[in-house]
Order: structure tokens, then C-alpha cells, then sequence
């Protein structure tokens, strides 16, 4: 059985975002003009209505979340409602085309929109992003970390998603390594696993104190895991990282040991500065450097924090030191922009951790609900005609 199809039975069996907000919880979260609405329209007399929900923006379809919630506070309200996706999950979608079409009762949809609308904006918006991150890197596998970054469990649960069906998207274009798993147990069954992810953070390694006992540390609790360390607490990233190596040469030789390189952006990694990080790159790849380069883009190329340079520095040495087989995890800012530049400098990066495929833009999550339909009738508010297009094939 293919990962594509267990995850769409692990998908199916378990809620991605719960029933929240549940129909007792439902009034208190919603616009206070569409529950007045929803009164009016109980006095006048209801009607058929069709909603088209659409984005501003280019993104991926990653609406199965809010349509779970949909149908199942449909089901509970004993009322039916017909919904017209228009496009696959994780198909891309052009700014202002509709993402689905959705048609029933005026009182049974019009105090929904806002709850609606909160499960989809953002989560297509990263799963575009996702899929762009891993596109730009097909070899390298990806660590969904983006729980820390998160306001709330709903929106990790979303941002998962996003994730999840970024990386399905692009394994299908180009059969890249894509998101391999999350740093949290609650969304590990997206990507076939039953716990989350991940080793150590700096907090170990400031009580170890020293990278090499935070790695003795760990090894000891789980002598049988792969074991990744961080390198960067005390700014000796080489000279740890090598003594980390020599400590734990079976892992090392068995290619079950990695380096995480987590540097932050106001320093170089042990050892380097502009002009090293020049030469690097220009003894391994040297038309990185060569052409017009934007300012953020020489950043990542050549910059302090975790650059192309870092990275490819940090192999050189483990390569020189006949640790050829031990793996780099990179983290520090990876978003689609850094995948693309990294990319183009054929990084040797192993695994990336990531939490930056979240949107970094809120206005660009704003997801858009109108009504185009009222009794069977087109109408919509002047200038949003180009809803009626799909609507009428």
C-alpha cells in the first residue's frame, strides 16, 4: 500500500481539527452580524443560498479540514448542504478562483462563515509553501516544526495539514523526499507514525553542560534511536561537532548519527566570516556566487547564521575527518525563499527543520466567502462577478 493512500485512511478515520468550535461554542466565536442575520432571515423566510469561498492569492487546496467541520455540524443541525470542490487537495489554485462551492439553507450557513473561513486561509497558504520548500530541494527530507510558532492547538493542527498536503503535492510532481514527520505526537499520524520527532533543544545542552554529555545524555536514555546533536550552544560548532563524531564513531560508521547546525543569525559558525564564506562556496559551488544576487539572497548564501557556506563548510570538515557518513540537520529560518537559494547552491543539508512555511504574511490568509446565489438567482456584490464563471459550467 502506497504512504499516499495510508495517509488517506489515517485521514479519514481521525478528526484533523476536531469538532471545534462545537455548536455550543459556535455563537460565541461568530461575527455578531451574521447571527443577525441568521434571526432576520428565520422572520422573513429562508431560501436557498450558494457560497463561493476563494483567495486573494495563488495557493494550494487544503480545505479538508474545514469541510469535515462543515458536514459535521451539518449533520447535527438534521439539515443538508451540497458542496462542489473544485479542486483536488493539494491542487494549486490562482488568486480569486473559487475553492468550493457551497449550497443550502441561508439560516443553516450564514452563522457558519466565520468559523469556516478560519480553517482555510492559512492552511492553503502554507501548504503552498510547503510544497514550494520542498520542490526547491527534493532530496533533502523536511521536519514539520511549526507547533512552537502556532496561537493554540487548532492552528498546529491546521499548519500540520498544510504541511502534510504541500509535501503529498510536490512527492507527486517530482517524487521529492518532502515532510518526513512533525516534533509533535498530536499530528505524527499525518505522516504514518504514531510520535513525533526530534532529539534535543539548547535547554539540554546548557544542563549537559557540554554538547558532547548532552549527546551521552541522550544515547544513554535511548541507546537504540539514531542520534542527532546540536552543535551551536557554545559557538564551537566544528570543534564539537568533531568531538561528538569521535565519541560516537559505531553511530558515525552506521550512518545513524547527525549534527543539527541551529546557528543564529548574528554570528558566523566557528571558523568563518565573508571572505571564508566566499571561498567555501567557490571551491564547491562556484556559480552560486556568480550572477546577480539580491541582498537577502547573498544572506543565506553567504551570511552569518546557518548559510549555504555553513553547511557546506561543516561537510568539508566531517568529509576531511573520515566522517563522510554522518548526516547535517540544518534549521534556522527555512522558508521558500532560503529552500530556493539553497537549492541553487546544491547544499549537502540531510534534513531540514522548519516551522517557516506558516504564512509570513496574515493579510494573505484572509480566505473570502460570498453568497452568488439567493433562490436560485445569480447575484453578488458588484465587482465579484467573476464568481459566477465555474459556478455556471
Amino acid at each position: 500500500m502506497s504512504n499516499s493512500k495510508k495517509n488517506s485512511e489515517i485521514i479519514n478515520k481521525k478528526r484533523l481539527v476536531g469538532t471545534r468550535p462545537d455548536k455550543e461554542l459556535l455563537n460565541s466565536v461568530t461575527d455578531r452580524y451574521f447571527l443577525r442575520t441568521k434571526e432576520i432571515v428565520s422572520k422573513f423566510g429562508d431560501t436557498e443560498v450558494t457560497y463561493a469561498i476563494f483567495m486573494r492569492r495563488p495557493v494550494l487546496s487544503a480545505i479538508s479540514p474545514a469541510i469535515d467541520w462543515l458536514q459535521e455540524i451539518i449533520k447535527e443541525r438534521k439539515v443538508s448542504v451540497t458542496i462542489n470542490r473544485l479542486f483536488n487537495e493539494g491542487d494549486y489554485v490562482g488568486a480569486g478562483e473559487p475553492l468550493v462551492y457551497i449550497s443550502g439553507s441561508m439560516s443553516n450557513l450564514v452563522d457558519l462563515e466565520t468559523a469556516l473561513l478560519q480553517k482555510i486561509g492559512a492552511t492553503c497558504v502554507a501548504a503552498y509553501n510547503a510544497k514550494s520548500m520542498v520542490l526547491s530541494l527534493p532530496k533533502v527530507s523536511f521536519l514539520a516544526m511549526d507547533a512552537r510558532h502556532c496561537a493554540g492547538i487548532d492552528m498546529s493542527d491546521l499548519m500540520a495539514y498544510g504541511a502534510f498536503i504541500g509535501s503529498e503535492s510536490a512527492k507527486k510532481e517530482n517524487g521529492a523526499n518532502g515532510f518526513i514527520g512533525c516534533a509533535t505526537d498530536r499530528t505524527a499520524y499525518l505522516f504514518n507514525d504514531t510520535k513525533g520527532l526530534g532529539t534535543m533543544p539548547h535547554a539540554l545542552v546548557g544542563y549537559a553542560g557540554s554538547t558532547v554529555r548532552a549527546a551521552e545524555m541522550f544515547n544513554h536514555a535511548w541507546p537504540n534511536e539514531p542520534l542527532t546533536v546540536l552543535i551551536d550552544y557554545f559557538g564551537k560548532e566544528i570543534t564539537d561537532g568533531l568531538a561528538v563524531c569521535r565519541k560516537f564513531k559505531s553511530l558515525a560508521s552506521n550512518k545513524k548519527l547527525s549534527l543539527r547546525l541551529d546557528t543564529h543569525g548574528s554570528r558566523y559558525i566557528e571558523g568563518l566570516d565573508v571572505a571564508g564564506s566566499y571561498s567555501v562556496l567557490e571551491r564547491n559551488i562556484p556559480e552560486a556566487i556568480k550572477g546577480y544576487r539580491t541582498e537577502q539572497e547573498l544572506r543565506y548564501l553567504i551570511g552569518t547564521g546557518v548559510s549555504a557556506a555553513a553547511v557546506w563548510r561543516l561537510r568539508e570538515i566531517l568529509d576531511e575527518a573520515g566522517f563522510n557518513d554522518v548526516k547535517i540537520v540544518a534549521s534556522s529560518g527555512f522558508g521558500p525563499e532560503k529552500c530556493k537559494v539553497f537549492g541553487l547552491a546544491n547544499v549537502p543539508v540531510d534534513v531540514i527543520g522548519t516551522g517557516s512555511y506558516l504564512p509570513s504574511m496574515w493579510s494573505e490568509t484572509y480566505a473570502t466567502a460570498d453568497i452568488i446565489s439567493y433562490g436560485g438567482k445569480s447575484m453578488v456584490k458588484f465587482g465579484r462577478e467573476f464568481l459566477f464563471n465555474k459556478s455556471k459550467n
